[in-house]
């Protein structure tokens, strides 16, 4: 998960294995439809606190962006066998690698997302999960919390502003979710 871009991650491993002549459109596109036929509501969950952390969001209208360098595609599978193609429709900017000509840890889709929200990097907060979309991230200057995935969890997270093991622990009474909600929110989430 060190490369970002499920092409990209092909061709480095191929590199890497030293494997020539993969076709790695051809492949991703294959990996592609597999992760469509898998994507069924009894095949996934959303991480702790999404769902959650999302809904509170939305009752309080703030405006809601993707930056992510998955596939549109992934994105609408993703929402549709979890939350529902409406609540993907409540967000104000989605953009993906598609939309980006360099993938994270480069920060150009966070700023295609500011620039579709409106928003100057002091006034959002993104949600990470691995160290280049932190970088990413920061990159822009815009404040971050992580939640490590099982794939990231050795990842430098010390440039973060919060390293949570789960978004419901911003629900949560503890040490960590309390410096969150003061950092990050000083006017108060509800």
């Amino acid at each position: 998960m060190k490369v970002t871009g499920g092409r990209e991650r092909i061709l480095a491993y191929a590199e890497e294995t030293g494997t020539p002549g993969i076709d790695a459109v051809a492949l991703h596109k294959a990996k592609t439809g597999f992760y469509k036929d898998a994507m069924t509501e009894s095949a996934i969950a959303l991480r702790d606190g999404v769902e959650r952390l999302i809904g509170r969001a939305l009752k309080q209208g703030l405006a809601l962006g993707i930056a992510t360098t998955t596939s549109r595609s992934n994105v609408d599978c993703l929402f549709r066998a979890t939350l529902g193609a409406d609540t993907l429709n409540r967000f104000h900017s989605v953009r993906t690698g598609e939309d980006v000509s360099v993938k994270k840890p480069d920060p150009e889709v966070y700023r295609l997302v500011l620039e579709d929200l409106g928003l100057n990097a002091a006034d959002a907060i993104a949600f990470e999960d691995s160290a280049n979309g932190l970088k990413a991230a920061k990159g822009l200057g815009i404040p971050t919390v992580i939640t490590p995935g099982i794939y990231t969890a050795e990842d430098d997270f010390t440039a973060a502003d919060c390293v949570l093991a789960s978004l419901d622990h911003l629900f949560t009474p503890q040490a960590n979710s309390a410096h969150c909600w003061t950092a990050l929110f000083p006017s108060g989430f509800q």
